[in-house]
Order: structure tokens, then sequence, then C-alpha cells
């Protein structure tokens, strides 16, 4: 069976108190994961409250059990990676095999403006990322010291230490459909790809377009995970699905890759994706963070 995990953008509200309550629903209702983005502030509209990522995660490690968890996905362009790759070390230290270290070249303007960031021209900024990724293996999968001399980063003797290497692998996770760019350095240096917003057929072609790069690398295709982040709009009946969908065509939402339906339409759409080679899908819930009752029914939907 899939494993199916929520996800939430963590800059559209959410503060300690949803975050505790999302973390309880997601452990109880039988989610395999909580993943959460990485943003200061949405590309228009107010500021709402917006919980740092590694803080939120340190608090999810030591406060569940079995869930996994990690950022979908964290970007290199405001977060130093080697810094993040301090944090995930640790992080995996409290809870070994549980986090799922997502990464990505960043993308939103806003942000980096407020926040004096430099995001950089298309090319740099995967030039950055690409960089960013090597390092971050380094670090994360081989002891001893790593010496990296890069056009945005330098190492020169670092060392993680206790490094993530003892306690098993510590997942790195590289997000986005880009063929150009984004599936080959999954392709090079990924434990889990991450599409987002796929169809079933779109997920079914970039899969096979990553198996052929991964074979250009000399990895076999089973190296990488496939998984999916894509939107959920869920009902617990018909009325209140309408009432979500705002005028929205259910068919038009699916044929785009998006979940959407009541407890008894969930499970088939879900059997299409895994049929299409997603191995996990994260359900991305933009709906009220504070309908824990709703939450619990999706979980509730796919596991029955």
């Amino acid at each position: 069976m899939i494993d199916v995990g929520l996800m939430i953008e963590g800059q559209l509200g959410v503060n300690w108190a949803r975050w505790q309550r999302l973390a309880r629903v997601a452990e109880e209702a039988g989610y395999t994961g909580l993943y959460r983005s990485d943003h200061f502030t949405e590309p228009e509209g107010p500021h709402l409250d917006a919980l740092e990522l590694w803080t939120s995660l340190t608090w999810l490690a030591t406060n569940t059990a079995r869930i996994s968890f990690g950022p979908v996905v964290c970007p290199v362009s405001f977060r130093d990676p080697r810094i993040a790759a301090w944090q995930a070390a640790a992080i995996h230290g409290i809870a070994p095999g549980r986090l799922r270290f997502g990464l990505g070249a960043g993308w939103m303007e806003r942000e980096h403006e407020e926040w004096g960031f430099d995001l950089l021209g298309l090319d740099a900024r995967f030039q950055r990322f690409t960089e960013a990724l090597e390092i971050v293996t380094r670090l994360l999968r081989k002891q001893g010291p790593v010496s990296f001399f890069g056009e945005f980063y330098e190492l020169d003797g670092a060392e993680l230490v206790p490094n993530p290497v003892s306690q098993g692998t510590l997942p790195i996770v590289v997000g986005g459909n880009g063929r150009r760019r984004t599936l080959p350095l999954a392709a090079r240096f990924a434990d889990e790809w991450n599409g987002v917003y796929l169809s079933a057929d779109g997920f079914r072609q970039r899969t096979g377009l990553l198996d052929d790069l991964l074979r250009e690398e000399g990895r076999p295709p089973g190296d990488v995970r496939r998984t999916l982040m894509t939107r959920v709009i869920f009902g617990c009946d018909d009325e209140q699905l309408a009432e979500r969908l705002g005028g929205e065509s259910a068919d038009e939402l699916r044929a785009k890759g998006q979940i959407v339906g009541t407890p008894e339409q969930i499970p088939a759409q879900l059997r299409e994706l895994e049929a299409a080679g997603v191995q996990g899908v994260m359900l991305q819930w933009v709906d009220d963070l504070d309908d824990i009752e709703g939450i619990a029914a999706l979980g509730q939907a796919f596991r029955g």
C-alpha cells in the first residue's frame, strides 16, 4: 500500500498550538509522515503566523514516536546548506531514520526581497543548488573531514561529529519536476525524488526519465524512492466537498493530479498513483488547519 503523509504549508498560520495539534493527529490517524514547507510568507497577501522550520522539526522529533517528517523543501537560497546539514544531523540523532531532508533551489521572489536574500537568476541558482547538494551529501554520507571549493561554498576539512552515518542513512530528498535541471540532480544526489502536482501519467513519464538518468549515473533505478506532493480537497460528504471546491471542477482538478473526494472516492485515486509508480504521497492540506476532525477523517479514509 502506498505511504500517505500529511503536508502543511508552514507559512499559512502555523503556530505552536496548531503544529502540536497537527503532530498529534498525524501520529494517531495513521499518516506515515508529517511534512511542511519552509517559507517566510506567501507570494502575496498578509503575513500570517509562520513557525520556523528547524525548531518545529526538533520539537516533532522529540514528541512523536512513529511518523517520518521533514521539509518539502528547504531552500538553499536562504538556508546555508552547511548549517542545514548540521541541523539535520542533530535531529537524525534524536529520531534516527525518521527525518527526510528535502532540499530545493528556492523560487519565491517576495520572501527573498523582504529578507534580503539573493535568489539569483535561474542558471546561477541551480549552480548554487548543485554545490549545496554536493557538500550536503559529502557531509552526511561519509565519516571524516570534507573539503570543497566552489563558487558559492567552501569547506576545508569540515567534519560532522558525531557523524549521522553511525545511526543509519539520513535520506536526502530532491523535489521538483524539471526535466533539464531537477531530475538530473535527483539522479546524481538523491535518496528520494519528490514530484509536485503531477497526474498519474505525468508522474509515470517523469519516473521513467529518472530511471534513464540513474542508469547514466551508474545507479540502479531502485536506489531512489519516488514520492509525490499534491493538494488534497477532502469532504466528509458530498455537501462539504462541494463547499470546499468553491465552484472548481473535481474532475478537472483530479486530471491535474490533485486528490479530490469523499472517503469513498479517495482510495481509488491513491491506487491510481501507486500504479504509476508513486511509493509515497504527501497530501497538501490547505483548508482550515484547525479542522482536526477532518484531517483525522481523511486518515481514516485511506486506511479503510
